[in-house]
């Protein structure tokens, strides 16, 4: 993992959310994602936070893209690990969020989103 690819898919990965278009976003993540958020909790009810496999998780995203349709997202960082990238972004509600994301193959196959104080 370099951070030219990092960039390149925060670049995208935010330009696919910024669409609306779920299967497009959806086409970075392997079946048997892993993914966790405090916003699963919120959406689905589910005390976990977590969501397996990407049925649960277009469910979770369609949920998301259905309750907030003022959706944008604004990259402001990208850091690149071994198999990680780090996009820190600003949400709809100028929230600083950071989704951090490990690939397998060339798709995610494990993510967390972790949100700061809204501005």
């Amino acid at each position: 993992m370099d951070l030219a690819f990092a960039s390149r898919f925060a670049q995208e990965w935010a330009a696919a959310w910024n669409s609306r278009d779920l299967e497009r976003i959806l086409a970075h993540y392997t079946e048997d994602v892993v993914f966790a958020s405090p916003r699963i909790v919120e959406f689905l009810g589910d005390p976990s936070g977590e969501v397996i496999g990407k049925r649960a998780l277009r469910a979770y995203w369609a949920k998301g893209l259905q309750l907030l349709p003022d959706l944008h997202f604004t990259v402001e960082d990208v850091r690149a690990s071994v198999d990680t990238v780090v996009i820190n972004y600003r949400n709809e509600r100028g929230q600083a969020v950071a989704e951090v994301l490990t690939f397998r193959d060339g798709l995610v196959c494990r993510g967390l989103g972790a949100y700061g104080p809204e501005a």
